[in-house]
């Protein structure tokens, strides 16, 4: 049995599509497909039922699934065994961050990254934190950046910093032209339940946090719109449609920061944690430890 095309089986199983497999792995959809057909004429039996939506496993997928799923990781673990013994930070490491944290921290990592490791190769994800966990456990990525997770035995989580929350606001006409202060004075969580939010849905950390903290105090959130995108939310926010609740550095990297008035949610303070996470079930051979190590640094430095 081919290791590559059990690779492949396994991608196609754990995402239920042959498309978003293909755009993980990085492949033409073609050559996937024609990769787990292979697999499927030498085992002559259908591993998948496709549909319009995508695939579901039939009854021998299923079963070959979780077999495919210990002989990669013990292939893997071999394979990183050995790595160790050489005490080498080689091979690839895909790191997911958060979208509102890619667009600083991406070019500089990548930067210090080929720098420091000259052998390996790195992969960079996005996605909304909670999706991230998910895609830890599966292992289609090695290490995250992630906002405000709740602890799990699966999931080995250091703390970073903290990011002050603030109320976003379109610079007001009357700053215009003469005054460029981007923050102003200080709002209580009462104040920002009086106004119209653009804000992700749920399960999304910043959303999950603001609710909570309203329930504590008696009041909901006034959403006018759900929006998951960071740079479509600013664009609402800057035309006046409503106000959003997002940490100062989504604002400072929109690359449009004088558009924008913002003012920290006090009374009670409200922040976000940043946390590098990483499975505590699979192998942290050198490149996972260093880079996460590199990862920590960067945050600090271009957060401080």
């Amino acid at each position: 049995m081919d290791l590559k095309q059990l690779e492949y089986f396994v991608n196609v199983a754990e995402l239920g599509s042959f498309t978003r497999a293909a755009s993980f792995l990085s492949i033409a959809q073609p050559a996937l497909s024609r990769q787990v057909r292979s697999l499927e004429v030498e085992l002559r039996q259908s591993l998948f039922e496709r549909n319009g939506r995508g695939v579901t496993l039939t009854e021998a997928g299923s079963r070959l699934l979780a077999h495919g799923r210990g002989i990669l990781q013990q292939v893997e673990r071999a394979r990183l065994d050995l790595e160790d013994h050489r005490g080498a930070a080689t091979g690839r490491l895909v790191i997911a961050l958060p979208p509102s944290v890619s667009r600083t921290l991406t070019s500089p990592l990548v930067r210090a990254f080929r720098s420091r490791f000259p052998k390996a190769t790195l992969s960079v994800v996005e996605g909304l934190s909670t999706y991230v966990l998910e895609w830890l456990a599966i292992g289609r990525v090695d290490c995250a950046v992630v906002y405000n997770v709740a602890p799990s035995a699966a999931i080995d989580l250091v703390p970073v910093l903290d990011e002050q929350l603030y109320l976003v606001s379109a610079r007001p006409k009357e700053l215009k032209g003469r005054e460029r202060k981007l923050i102003g004075p200080a709002v209580t969580l009462a104040e920002v339940a009086e106004h119209e939010l653009v804000i992700p849905s749920l399960p999304h950390s910043i959303r999950m946090l603001l609710e909570t903290a309203l329930a504590n105090e008696g009041r909901k959130a006034r959403v006018a719109m759900e929006v998951e995108s960071v740079p479509a939310i600013l664009d609402l926010v800057q035309q006046g449609e409503a106000h959003a609740v997002l940490a100062l550095n989504a604002i400072q990297s929109s690359g449009n920061a004088d558009a924008f008035f913002v003012r920290p949610i006090r009374k009670p303070k409200m922040t976000t944690t940043l946390w590098i996470a990483t499975s505590s079930q699979r192998h942290r051979g050198p490149l996972i430890d260093q880079s996460t190590e590199l990862v920590r640094e960067l945050l600090l430095e271009l957060w401080a």
